[in-house]
Formats: structure tokens, sequence, C-alpha cells
């Protein structure tokens, strides 16, 4: 788990670098084009790598971004073999933009309710 959660606050720094330059699109392309590595290597991969996140994400050294933690979480786990998506969602009144990550449909570092409270922009 160590080993994991500093994978993880290498790629909350990784991410940060496109957010600071305004560079969406990269960010965007990098989780969209991510290798999802060969089958699952481990049944509760899911849970051990969004565990390391929000580790992650307790010793990162300022406020961490939905955007930037679910890109960390979605290739993680694709690098784990599961086959997540990192999803963008707005809502309308009062407007408020949101990311997080779904494996199999299911919202896996949010709260479960996240996809009743935001429209899905886009996948990737």
């Amino acid at each position: 788990m160590p080993f994991l959660a500093l994978q993880a606050y290498l790629k909350l720094i990784h991410f940060e670098f496109y957010l600071t330059r305004g560079d969406f699109p990269a960010l965007y392309n990098e989780v969209r084009n991510f290798p999802v590595n060969g089958p699952l290597q481990c049944p509760s991969a899911v849970e051990k790598v969004c565990a390391a996140v929000d580790m992650a994400c307790i010793w990162y050294w300022k406020e961490v971004l939905c955007l930037q933690r679910s890109a960390a979480t979605a290739c993680l786990l694709k690098r784990h073999g599961v086959p997540a998506q990192m999803v963008i969602g707005a809502q309308q009144m009062p407007f408020k933009a949101h990311a997080w990550v779904e494996v199999d449909g299911r919202v896996v570092n949010d709260t479960p309710y996240t996809r009743e409270l935001y429209a899905v922009l886009d996948r990737c």
C-alpha cells in the first residue's frame, strides 16, 4: 500500500503540471489514451487504488482538485487492469462542474449519488 500511495502522489503531481499550465486537452488525452494493462491483476484493485489516492490527497501540499484526483485514479486503475473511466459532469443551477471515476457504471471515488447531481458531459 505505501508504494501505491507514492504512485498516487506522483500522479497527482503529474496532473498538477497540466492544470498549472491550463492544458486541459493534454490532461484529457492522457487519461483517454492511457492503456488498460491486461486482465484485472487483483480483485480488490479498485478499493486499494482509491484508498491510495485518498491517502496521497491527505498528504498533498495543497487542496487536490476533483479533476486532478479523478485523472490520477483513472490512470492508476487502468495500470492495474481495471477499465476505469473518468467522467466529467456539470449542473446548471448553480453552475458547478465535477469529475469522478466510474468502473462498470459504478462511481468508485466519490459518493454513489454523484451521477444524480451532474449531467454527464463526457467520459474518457
